[in-house]
């Protein structure tokens, strides 16, 4: 058993107390585990490595640093873990700059993409990346515009504006580019998603895209552009919030675009977490993915904790996720880097300060990415019951995980069920336990 407590008096701590499978009834709430009711298998864990992250690891002292990578992406006792990173193609908003791969100058357009480079990433994002992948060569990463080149742009700015028409083949290929460039950088592009928040055109950079000009894109575009590549990667639709489960619905529903989709991605700045099965139920044969939330710089770790275990992880993965991301990896002590005007309280996994603290985004996919590896199974168990909430995984080396949530302000305890017999045990005030066994 490993516990975080909201009080922060335990901190993803391994428990000494003997847990024992008895056959003993009692009349605690019994949560229920079936291994042999499986559900979607899970791709992993994680957050975005943006450009500002990437940065500020970059300037830690190297040992320093490599001791964090250990850390975040080893498989040790002492590590957690993380599986799955997503990155921005370009500029995210919590980048030091505003930049695509092929900015020009006011008025002059290049539709053969000849000036297309990734050397702004070279500077920090791949080489920290490469680092990463040294240490778990087996992550997975998704890549996620937050705006096309401003020249291609119906406003011509990085900030809101549709994408042109005529420059729908044209972007297609900055894609292709983008893939082959990581590629030959020993960096595999697992999935991309067209567009960071496609109906989001407040943030700098940004861009909007409408579910109709999505499956157009697709279908036309940039799903031919990768079969015609012969790239691996997948497409991944939509990519925002669970309000709106009708875009990745029309997406899916143009039988050309959903030939070249994966699947579909979402956030939950509005909405529930129940639309994810929605959608799921509706094309069963395609992948959910949750790829972004963030913590507050403003907000209480007790808090934060019970509401993202409650619906990122636990909501997200009993509703068909199967992948798990909180949003930014790493900040400084100003809560930065971010673009003038976007989100300034977007509180990382980690503060690098210098020295690294851990904040509470650090533990709520550390109790899940920890102990449930790449290849893992979702597996059947109780559904929620008063202050408890909880899901279940079957690994690759036959052990099951049980993450349980007690979001209430009194100590509970319960009953864990596998096969005929019970462990007793009891969770603290608003802290979450992973059990394995």
């Amino acid at each position: 058993m490993w516990l975080t407590k909201g009080d922060k008096s335990a901190l993803l701590e391994k428990q000494t107390v003997v847990l024992r499978f008895e056959a003993v009834a009692n009349s605690h709430p019994t949560i229920e585990v079936d291994s042999t009711r499986t559900y979607q298998a899970m791709d992993g864990f994680g957050y975005t490595l943006t450009q500002g992250s990437a940065y500020l690891m970059s300037r830690m002292n190297a040992s320093e640093r490599a001791a964090l990578i250990q850390e975040l992406f080893g498989s040790g006792n002492n590590n957690i873990g993380v599986s799955y990173l997503r990155l921005g193609i370009g500029a995210t908003d919590l980048s030091t700059q505003v930049y695509s791969y092929n900015d020009r100058p006011v008025g002059e357009k290049d539709p053969t993409l000849q000036h297309f480079s990734i050397a702004r990433d070279e500077e920090d994002v791949i080489p920290v990346l490469k680092e990463i992948l040294a240490v778990n060569p087996g992550l997975k990463i998704m890549a996620t515009p937050w705006s096309a080149p401003a020249w291609m742009k119906d406003n011509e700015h990085t900030k809101g504006g549709s994408l042109k028409p005529e420059y729908y083949s044209v972007y297609a290929q900055y894609f292709i580019k983008y893939i082959r460039a990581m590629l030959n950088k020993g960096i595999l592009v697992e999935a991309i998603t067209p567009q960071n928040e496609p109906l989001n055109p407040y943030n700098n950079p940004s861009m909007v895209m409408t579910a109709a000009e999505q499956a157009t894109f697709i279908r036309d575009h940039l799903g031919p552009a990768i079969r015609a590549a012969n790239l691996p990667t997948k497409i991944v639709a939509y990519d925002h919030n669970c309000d709106r489960p009708d875009y990745p619905l029309a997406v899916l529903a143009d039988a050309g675009a959903r030939a070249f989709v994966d699947g579909s991605a979402f956030h939950l700045y509005g909405g529930d977490i129940a639309a994810l099965s929605q959608v799921r139920n509706a094309y069963p044969d395609k992948n959910i993915y949750f790829t972004e939330q963030y913590t507050a710089s403003t907000g209480s770790f007790a808090g934060d904790l019970k509401w993202h275990l409650r619906n990122v992880v636990i909501g997200s993965v009993r509703n068909w996720s199967k992948v798990v991301l909180e949003w930014n990896l790493a900040n400084d002590a100003a809560i930065g880097p971010y673009i003038s005007g976007t989100c300034s309280t977007c509180l990382g996994a980690v503060t690098i300060a210098p020295g690294v603290t851990r904040n509470v985004a650090y533990y709520i996919i550390a109790h899940a990415a920890k102990f449930v590896p790449q290849g893992s199974v979702r597996i059947e168990s109780s559904p929620a019951s008063g202050s408890l909430h909880n899901v279940a995984f079957l690994r690759p080396d036959g052990k099951k995980v049980l993450l349980v949530l007690n979001e209430g302000t009194a100590a509970q305890t319960v009953n864990l069920k596998f096969k005929t017999k019970w462990v007793t045990t009891t969770l603290p005030p608003e802290s979450v336990a992973t059990y394995v066994w």
